[in-house]
C-alpha cells in the first residue's frame, strides 16, 4: 500500500482478547470509541491465542493491534504477539496493550514493542491520541 493510500484510508485496528480472559466490557467500550473516532475496528472475540491474533492482524491488514488482558498473563502473551508479528514481517503494525497491568511491568512490555499499556480509567481520548501520534511517526519513517 502506498503512503498516500495509508493516509487517506481510515486507521484499521484489531482489538483482541487473549488467553483465558473472558472479561470483554472494556474491550467493547474501546471498540466503540475507536469506531466513533473514525477508525475501522475488527474485534477478535474472546479467548484468542497469540498466533490467532498475529494471523488476524496480517489477514485484516491492520495498522494497530490493541490487546486487552485482565488476568495477569500480559508479560507472556503480549510479547508473544509482538514476536510473531515481527517474525512474519509485520513489524510496521503498532502494538499496544491495556488492562490490569502493574506499573512495574510496563517497561518490560515496552522492551518488546508493546506501547501504551493503559490501565482502567484511562480517558479514551488519551488512547486514541496514542494511536494517531504513533502511526504518524511510523508513517514518516
Amino acid at each position: 500500500m502506498s503512503a498516500q493510500q495509508q493516509q487517506t484510508r481510515p486507521i484499521r485496528v484489531l482489538v483482541s482478547k487473549l488467553g483465558l480472559d473472558g472479561h470483554d466490557r472494556g474491550a467493547l467500550v474501546i471498540c466503540r470509541a475507536f469506531r466513533d473516532a473514525g477508525m475501522e475496528v475488527i474485534y477478535s472475540g474472546l479467548f484468542c491465542t497469540p498466533e490467532q491474533v498475529a494471523n488476524m492482524a496480517i489477514d485484516e491488514d491492520v495498522d494497530v493491534v490493541a490487546m486487552s488482558l485482565l488476568n495477569g498473563a500480559h508479560l507472556t502473551l503480549f510479547p508473544k504477539v509482538a514476536r510473531l508479528l515481527k517474525e512474519k514481517g509485520a513489524d510496521d503494525i503498532l502494538i499496544m496493550g491495556g488492562g490490569i497491568i502493574p506499573e512495574s511491568d510496563r517497561k518490560e512490555l515496552e522492551k518488546h514493542g508493546v506501547t501504551g499499556n493503559f490501565g482502567p480509567g484511562t480517558p479514551l481520548p488519551v488512547i486514541i491520541k496514542h494511536i494517531t501520534e504513533n502511526l504518524q511517526q511510523k508513517r514518516r519513517k
